[in-house]
């Protein structure tokens, strides 16, 4: 199943390459004349797309919010939302507001905080997500590898996992299938981003792997094909 992304960056939604969001620029959509995020998802609800990724590159980079933005486009369909969360402090607030929260490896402070709130709030509403830039983890405040992810993934049982190569978002230069291996066989849903094209979507579902996250190639009408 094909996820939606969408970036919001000052209420409005934006597209860029490799997570250089200080390049990012108003995003253009097959699905919409504007880069008005609510108007956009009206358009995604019809197509049929049953939930979208959101992602708040102003609250992620510590500068403003769009949560209000991302609460609105709730009500039309149901959001996964990345807030850079770095703690459990807020979550409930944002998860009045849409339904899914994102706990990604770029903006957590440190492990127990991943604990604390997989052991404080239903499962259903949160999504772990593991944040891959160059081959490596992605974190501000942790340091870390793929073994201890893994190991953390088996402790904490979330019910789904991102795996989210900022490296390769934009880039539609598909994805690497050795590091997707190696999370094959966890008891959870694998939810993928970055890079994904035409080609990837039978092999990853081959592979067991029906959830992606898809962006550019969704919005520029690459996949159009496909719905």
């Amino acid at each position: 199943m094909i996820i939606p992304v969408i970036d919001l960056k000052n209420g409005e939604a934006v597209s860029g390459k490799s997570g250089k969001r200080e390049t990012y620029t108003s995003l253009e959509t097959v699905f919409d004349k504007s880069s008005e995020p609510i108007a956009i998802a009206r358009e995604l609800k019809k197509y049929g797309f049953s939930r979208i990724y959101i992602a708040d590159l102003d609250a992620i980079e510590g500068t403003n919010s769009n949560l209000q933005i991302a609460g609105e486009i709730n009500k039309i369909i149901p959001v996964m939302f990345d807030y850079g969360i770095k703690n459990s402090i807020g979550i409930q607030n944002i998860l009045d507001r849409v339904e899914k929260v994102i706990i990604a490896t770029e903006t957590i402070e440190n492990f127990d905080e991943i604990d604390l709130i997989f052991s404080s709030f239903p499962k259903d509403n949160l999504v772990l997500s593991i944040d891959i830039k160059d081959g490596n983890v992605l974190g501000k405040y942790i340091t870390t590898d793929f073994k201890n992810i893994i190991k953390k993934i088996e402790e904490i049982n979330p019910i789904e996992v991102i795996l989210l190569d900022i490296s390769r978002v934009g880039t539609e230069n598909g994805v690497d299938h050795e590091l997707i291996k190696s999370f094959i066989g966890l008891d959870t849903d694998i939810i993928l981003g970055g890079g994904i094209t035409l080609k990837d979507i039978t092999d990853l579902q081959s592979l067991g792997i029906e959830y992606l996250l898809v962006g550019t190639a969704l919005h520029s009408g690459y996949l159009n094909s496909l719905f």
